[in-house]
């Protein structure tokens, strides 16, 4: 389904406020299962990739069309000592700069993302809303450098052995811990308030490194 977006944005055939076709028609187009087509449109909307309204359909993101060419960035070969620490370097800065960048759109997507991962119902469906979180205060940041060099730092979040330790790591407590630095930033971000964001994220984020890799 991605491919089939950024195929789309780069022969012309779509731009950024292009309506997709239906769930049905994309079935036929793709010669793929109902459930499959709608778990990928699912993955594209947490991550703000593509806009869904009840009554009009499912439009390409803005911030999609933009940056085209980083959503098709590789996961790079590191650990999660290294993710972490690039996350610390980066996210606290994006999140400074959110603040005084974001529009209401960006706003009101990260609620969105916030209220979704509050309401997940398993741990996959909660790092699903998480990371959309995380990538729509950077896509609210309006840099598209900034942009490109966090979607190279995400994309490690897709390797096993990110996903192992994470779930590992998973309590109850903790993830309630998660949902409240989330808020906390959404919050700041809201508000905007850079200093605080920043002080914010870098919290969450060394909340996150004490719990996956035991350095408090």
């Amino acid at each position: 389904m991605r491919l089939l977006l950024m195929d789309g944005l780069r022969n012309g055939q779509l731009v950024a406020g292009s309506k997709l076709p239906t769930e049905r028609a994309l079935v036929d187009q793709l010669g793929a299962p109902r459930t499959a087509v709608r778990n990928a449109l699912a993955v594209l909307e947490r991550e703000g990739s593509i806009t869904r309204h009840v009554g009009r359909g499912t439009f390409v993101a803005d911030s999609f069309a933009a940056n085209a060419d980083a959503a098709t960035v590789q996961a790079p070969q590191t650990s999660p000592a290294e993710i972490m620490q690039t996350r610390l370097l980066l996210e606290p800065e994006i999140a400074a700069l959110a603040a005084s960048q974001a529009t209401q759109a960006d706003i009101d997507h990260l609620h969105h993302c916030l209220a979704r991962s509050e309401a997940a119902g398993t741990h996959v469906d909660f790092e699903a809303w998480d990371s959309a979180l995380h990538r729509g205060i950077a896509t609210a940041a309006h840099n598209t450098l900034l942009l490109r060099l966090f979607d190279t730092m995400n994309a490690a979040r897709d390797l096993p052995v990110w996903g192992s330790i994470k779930r590992r790591s998973a309590t109850p407590e903790r993830r309630d811990g998660y949902e409240g630095s989330h808020r906390a930033i959404v919050d700041a971000l809201t508000e905007r308030h850079p200093e605080l964001a920043r002080e914010r994220m870098r919290d969450h984020l060394l909340d996150v490194r004490g719990n996956l890799l035991g350095q408090h």
